[in-house]
Parts: C-alpha cells; structure tokens; sequence
C-alpha cells in the first residue's frame, strides 16, 4: 500500500495529513516574492531615477543589474551561507533581489521616458517643481509600464524562489524535493508545481487589475474604440 500511495499522483490521504506543512510551504513562498519585490522596488526606484536624470548612469546600472541577473542562483546561495547562514531569508532573498532589479530599472525608465512632452509643458506652465511634476504627472502617467516590470518581476521571483529549497529555504521548491523526490513520492511534486503556478498566476491577476485601475484612460480609450470601429467599418 505505501508504495502504490508514493506512485500515485494524487494521493489525498497524503495531502488531508499535510495541510498544515502544505500551508506553511505557500506562506513562505508568498513572504518571500513580497519581501523580493519590496526591497527590489525599494533599490530600483531611486537607481532608476538617477540614471534618468544623469543618462550616463544608465548603460553602466543596466550592465552591472544584467551581470547580476546571470549569475545562477545555485552559485549566488553558496557565496551567501558563509556570511547569511543556511536556510535563512536574507540568504534566499538577496540573490532575488538583484535578479528584479533589471527588469524593474528599465521599467521605470522606459515608463518615465514615454510621458508625453505637451503633459510635462502643461505642468511645467503651471508651476510645478521637478519634484511635485515627478509625483503628480509622470509618476501616475509611468505607473502601466512600471506595474508590467512589477508584474513580470514577480512571476520570475515565485519560479526561482523554488531553487532556494536546494539551501533550505522551506517554501513550495522544498514540498516537491524533500517529501516529493527525495521520498519518492509523487503527490507533493504535483502539488508543490501547481501551487507555485496558481501564485504566479494570482499574482500577475492582481497586478494586472492594480495596472487597468490605476490608468482609468486606457480603459476609456479602449471603450471609445469599441464604439467607433463598428460605425467606422459600417
């Protein structure tokens, strides 16, 4: 019997007993993406706008965050446990953090650049400082491409947050290799991999639906277009 429970894809008997361990494995995941996208927001916004008001930044920020960005993961935890010590969240975050920090700097940047001239001219003509101008006008105008840098950062950090099981980081990635392989036991696989693609997936929702709430005229844009194209083609 224990060996047809261990071959078997779905064994409920398995999951009803390990709720409690399965609960605990998405909590971390979920701390862990929150945490990485805190802190690499925290990092990107300020390297991003120096290097847009000092463009010579930028080429030398993009190259050293794509440097980063390449460094495997594996090698990235095992120049941390000296100094962070095995299993523990500053050893699975840090290296997280600095693989957002590409896409969410171009992002920002790219965001920024594309606000349109005559929206800056209008703000500038009534008196804003650069400052209040950042704030009240390109921030806002900027915010659909940064959300998609947000949104893409997070679906990559749930997938390579799984590798942090290998140093004992004990979210959904330790479910599938310690109950999963290396008990021989295929239930905590399929659950481990479904879960982590429903966070990815609930995540990107709920950025998505934080992207079209916070640019209200792209949906007006979208609906005035489906009410001109019928007539226009009639």
């Amino acid at each position: 019997m224990l060996g047809a429970s261990k071959s078997s894809w779905l064994d409920w008997k398995w999951i009803g007993d390990n709720l409690q361990l399965i609960r605990s494995t998405l909590g971390e995941h979920l701390i862990l993406t929150g945490l990485t996208l805190l802190l690499g927001v925290a990092v990107a916004v300020p390297v991003a706008l120096a290097s847009r008001r000092w463009r010579w930044l930028y080429p030398p920020v993009t190259s050293v965050a794509g440097i980063l960005y390449t460094i495997p993961s594996l090698a990235a935890y095992a120049l941390l446990i000296p100094y962070t010590g095995l299993g523990s969240r500053t050893t699975t975050v840090v290296p997280l953090v600095t693989y957002t920090l590409l896409i969410l700097v171009r992002n920002i940047v790219t965001g920024l650049d594309q606000v349109p001239g005559p929206a800056r001219e209008a703000a500038e003509a009534m008196g804003y400082s650069p400052r209040r101008l950042l704030v009240r006008v390109e921030l806002p105008l900027a915010l659909p491409a940064i959300l998609a840098g947000l949104r893409l950062a997070a679906v990559t950090t749930v997938g390579l947050a799984t590798v942090a099981s290998l140093v004992g980081s004990k979210n959904l990635g330790w479910l599938m290799l310690f109950p999963g392989f290396q008990q021989g036991r295929r239930t905590p696989i399929l659950v481990g991999a479904v879960l982590a693609v429903l966070l990815a997936a609930a995540i990107d929702a709920v950025f998505l639906a934080i992207e079209r709430l916070a640019s209200p005229w792209r949906r007006a844009d979208g609906g005035q277009r489906r009410r001109v194209e019928p007539r226009a083609a009639a």
